[in-house]
């Protein structure tokens, strides 16, 4: 008797099995050599299940970014893209066409598992921050002239440079410190805690240290049974989770008709028994047409030809974009290759140089496009946590961004609170890291001590960085260990402490 392997070798030397299924064999094995999957552990099914997830995590920017960007008028009383009503539709496609092309660049050149979009935080402060004082197409100049600076510091070696001189362990302290942020993140976007007006500590449980709403219930059934599918060791934990609770969602809309918590034009704030963001209900539509328009979007020098902006405060403004991307990025690059298995002993990882380059590139597209600046996303981190370790998983999140560009109905179904219980079980993940910390060593305890809690609590990442840098250059210095810190980060410690200071400076300045 013929085993089945002859049986089917037969059957192709005949021509039984028809050549698509061989061409998908050979697309296989190419994928698999040139993203290096077997080699890291991986298989294409992982891949795609990470990519997924990586996208349905962040995939509530689409919705965010409008929020943020299209209904904040510039000085002139002018909205994004040059009208004089919001178009929050043309952001939102340009959201996530931007989002696709990057992360789909990220994944093919630098094979690393990272998904980038317009930043959060930077979007905030480009919209309150800058453009409130300018014109829209000058606070974008800014965005990309930023961007074309940390581009220069790549090509020229010295954004490399700098993430290698963190010691190791500052590194872990960076990615622990990210899993605890991004684990707030998911618990404030869910209302599991949400912030008090006037209470004695800035955050709380629920309402009045009670939780509330049928939308809190669906993030606690999505954790759970992430949770009980990871005890069970079932693969796609993450992907069930978050489609599990989306159904659960669907359901609960159907029966009880809840309310948004947020209303256009105003930050999104968690509101009692309100989702925080899409309202999630079957859509009538799932196809929707795009809109763009790339023209104009930017005015690289006009932001130091304003009247009622000095030179200086606008090199102050440049600054501050420049420092927060900057180290942002090292640390989402740090705590995804440490939670990826893809960092040394000495924290560094793999094509460093080629993931910074496109983060870079990243920035100042963010800037043309007219949405702000792209940066590398710490929510990759969940589709790491389902099993993705190479750039396919990136190609994968790329390519459904893409599609959201006319199927932005189909993924507005996802509320936050289907999504967030990734958050809570990727910080948990990252936490363990924590044990690779000496405690015993003061410069090294006390700095990672500082990063680490100093992340969730200002809710920026760079603000913990920069602590943890400069309380272990201050303590090594102390300790008559000046030596053994690297030229390199007492030069960043220095332009941390300017960052930390610009706003008395700013005051000093006028």
């Amino acid at each position: 008797m013929l085993s089945p392997d002859r049986c089917a070798g037969r059957f192709i030397a005949h021509g039984v099995l028809n050549t698509p299924v061989i061409k998908i064999r050979e697309a296989a094995i190419m994928l698999d050599s040139y993203f290096k999957i077997s080699e890291r552990g991986s298989s294409i099914a992982q891949e795609v299940r990470g990519g997924l997830v990586t996208f349905f995590t962040m995939a509530y920017i689409v919705a965010l970014n409008p929020i943020i960007l299209a209904y904040s008028p510039d000085k002139n009383g002018q909205f994004l893209f040059g009208g004089a009503q919001p178009a929050p539709a043309m952001v939102a496609a340009t959201t996530a066409l931007v989002a696709g092309v990057l992360t789909i660049l990220m994944g093919s050149v630098a094979n690393y598992p990272l998904a980038l979009a317009t930043g959060l935080g930077l979007n905030t402060f480009v919209a309150v921050g800058i453009a409130s004082k300018m014109t829209w197409a000058a606070a974008m100049g800014l965005v990309v002239l930023e961007g074309l600076i940390i581009l220069v510091l790549v090509l020229t070696g010295f954004r490399v440079a700098v993430f290698k001189a963190v010691p190791p362990q500052i590194k872990i302290a960076i990615s622990v410190g990210i899993g605890l942020f991004i684990a707030l993140i998911g618990l404030v976007d869910a209302g599991f805690v949400r912030r008090t007006a006037g209470g004695p500590v800035p955050v709380g449980l629920g309402v009045n240290g009670n939780l509330v709403g049928w939308p809190t219930v669906v993030f606690v059934f999505g954790t759970l049974l992430i949770i009980g599918l990871m005890v069970r060791k079932v693969k796609g934990a993450i992907l069930i989770g978050i489609v599990g609770a989306t159904v659960a969602a669907i359901i609960i809309q159907k029966l009880y008709k809840i309310a948004p918590g947020f209303t256009p034009g105003n930050p999104p704030t968690i509101v009692d028994g309100g989702w925080g963001l899409n309202i999630p209900s079957v859509p009538t539509d799932i196809i929707a047409v795009p809109e763009f328009d790339f023209t104009g979007q930017f005015d690289l020098f006009g932001a130091f030809t304003l009247d009622n902006v000095s030179l200086i405060a606008a090199i102050l403004l440049l600054f501050t974009l420049l420092l927060s991307d900057f180290f942002d990025t090292v640390g989402t690059v740090t705590a995804i290759g440490h939670e990826a298995g893809l960092a040394d002993k000495e924290g560094n990882v793999d094509n460093i140089q080629k993931i910074l380059l496109v983060d870079s590139i990243a920035a100042a597209a963010g800037g043309a496009a007219g949405i702000s600046s792209n940066t590398s996303y710490i929510e990759s981190a969940a589709g790491v946590g389902e099993g993705a370790r190479t750039g396919l998983a990136s190609v994968v999140t790329g390519v459904m961004f893409l599609l959201t560009t006319f199927l932005a109905p189909l993924v507005a179904v996802i509320p936050y609170e289907a999504a967030t219980p990734a958050l809570i079980i990727v910080g948990f993940l990252m936490m363990t890291q924590i044990k690779k910390i000496d405690w015993d060593d003061l410069g090294i305890g006390i700095p990672a001590f500082l990063t680490i809690i100093l992340m969730p609590f200002t809710y920026n990442i760079s603000v913990g960085i920069g602590a943890g840098f400069i309380t272990h250059v201050v303590i090594r210095l102390v300790q008559g260990r000046g030596k053994e810190v690297h030229p390199l980060m007492l030069l960043v410690s220095g332009l941390f402490m300017i960052y930390f200071l610009s706003s008395p400076i700013n005051s000093w300045i006028g």
